[in-house]
């Protein structure tokens, strides 16, 4: 089977957290190898950090299991992160009036991409 195309791609659609607080950790992994990248999710600070970590690992067993690739030459070329839909609850306020709170979700994107050896040249003896 011939490996053309070396991106992969998962992706996460309902996260119950807010899209800017997410791109925080996107920007954190991205360009990293994905060994890398699991083992710093598991130690960051962020609550949301686990959601993340499930999607890399998402990403990485769908390109062990459909495209064979190699998990060690694997790195994460993108993570972005999206909108997705909006929970609104109200507030009872003062004077019988209500005030809105929005509960955001996002939709994170991964994408990996398999880092090919590079082509030893022959050294030429001058």
């Amino acid at each position: 089977m011939e490996k053309n195309n070396t991106l992969v791609k998962a992706i996460n659609k309902n996260i119950r957290s807010s899209p800017r607080k997410l791109s925080l950790i996107c920007n954190f992994i991205k360009g990293k190898k994905v060994d890398v990248v699991l083992r710093d999710l598991e130690f960051t600070r962020k609550r949301i950090a686990k959601d993340v970590s499930k999607t890399v690992k998402s990403a990485i067993s769908n390109a062990e299991n459909n495209y064979q690739f190699d998990i060690d030459n694997l790195f994460v070329k993108e993570a972005y992160v999206g909108k997705s839909l909006v929970m609104k609850r109200y507030r009872p306020r003062a004077k019988g009036r209500a005030s809105p709170i929005k509960k955001p979700f996002s939709r994170v994107t991964v994408i990996l991409e398999e880092k090919k050896e590079p082509i030893k040249q022959k050294k030429v003896n001058k």
